[in-house]
């Protein structure tokens, strides 16, 4: 399984000749899209999902069943609930979670999942909710409004994943992504950083 990181949180899986992205934002770059099959989109902030792209696209789209997403309404979405098993570009999916990470004192949240793709790749979108199965590569979180950089390490030394890559960090400066690696480096076993267009 090849895994491609774009700027921010989206992240394209290539396996076994399928293609499936990953919350390609208005921040990521288009050619995350190139040849996709799928896409999984975590919940409906424009940093996660661009609508413009995904509507001339043409390929099946999944989001969370409570996602207000009206702009492709015209459009085949599949709605899934956490909890759901699914298969995406021929790639099985299990969603997790259901709500956004809370943001600051009764703001209101939207619908969110996090989803494990062939029980190997794990993309919580914004939230730090936890599989109740081994993961054995994170996507963890480096950088948001909702997140402390402690909450984003205790999460993912708790979800023990033999590899972590960083994602959600287009906010960072250069001084700030540096820091933030430091301290994933020093206390996230398996944690390394991917640039936008890097593999792994």
């Amino acid at each position: 399984m090849r895994i491609i990181k774009f700027t921010h949180a989206c992240v394209r899986i290539e396996h076994d000749g399928a293609v499936l992205v990953i919350d390609p934002g208005t921040w990521s770059e288009p050619r995350a899209l190139a040849g996709a099959d799928a896409v999984l989109v975590t919940h409906e902030h424009t940093d996660h999902i661009d609508v413009l792209r995904l509507a001339g696209l043409g390929v099946p789209v999944f989001a969370p069943e409570r996602a207000v997403l009206p702009d492709l309404a015209p459009l085949p979405v599949t709605r899934v609930r956490a909890g759901q098993r699914f298969t995406a570009a021929g790639l099985t999916v299990t969603a997790y979670g259901g709500r956004h990470a809370a943001i600051h004192d009764g703001q209101p949240d939207c619908a969110n999942l996090g989803y494990l793709v062939e029980e190997s790749v794990y993309h919580p979108g914004d939230s730090l909710y936890r599989p109740e199965q081994p993961v054995p590569t994170l996507l963890v979180p480096a950088q948001a409004s909702w997140l402390k950089l402690t909450e984003a390490i205790d999460f993912a030394r708790a979800v023990g994943a033999e590899r972590v890559f960083p994602i959600h960090d287009a906010q960072l400066n250069e001084r700030g992504l540096a820091s933030v690696n430091g301290w994933f480096g020093e206390t996230v076993p398996g944690y390394r950083y991917l640039a936008p267009g890097e593999a792994a």
